[in-house]
């Protein structure tokens, strides 16, 4: 079995921030054909929280923490790139930290999706950054990356 999570926060008022990526992956594979035994959900709590969120689907699936696949955004990584990585994670990242606490481990897959597309000269912080809104500019770009993501999850 592999439980795939996108975190995000919950409310219509966070929904196109970029915070929400692992939600706006999730709704995308959840339009898809997946293989028998692949369940896909989203956070329905604030992103701080996630690691309980995970910790009961993780216990109520039986599952080893290996087969969770957690999707999330990285300031580590420019806009429109991701990677997939094992046990691998941002530097700083409250979502994917309160996973790692509740579930005592770290060894769990990480689909990491670039939103850092800040001005150098002009830079937010990060915190402030994540919890705005996409531009269309932006959406754009990521609609490749939302789509190769979900075919190689829904492959893998």
């Amino acid at each position: 079995m592999k439980l795939i999570i996108g975190l995000g926060n919950p409310g219509r008022d966070y929904e196109n921030n970029r915070h929400n990526i692992g939600h706006l992956v999730v709704e995308e594979l959840a339009k898809k054909r997946l293989s028998k035994g692949m369940v896909v959900k989203k956070t329905n709590c604030y992103m701080n929280k996630s690691g309980e969120f995970v910790e009961k689907l993780v216990e109520q699936y039986h599952l080893n923490p290996s087969d969770l696949w957690v999707i999330h955004d990285d300031l580590d990584i420019p806009l429109g790139s991701f990677k997939i990585q094992k046990v691998k994670g941002p530097k700083l990242h409250n979502g994917v930290n309160s996973i790692e606490e509740m579930l005592g481990t770290g060894d769990f897959w990480r689909v990491r999706i670039g939103v850092d597309n800040r001005d150098p000269g002009g830079r937010v912080s990060g915190e402030e950054y994540v919890l705005q809104d996409f531009t269309h500019e932006e959406i754009e770009l990521l609609k490749p990356v939302i789509e190769e993501i979900c075919k190689k999850l829904a492959t893998s």
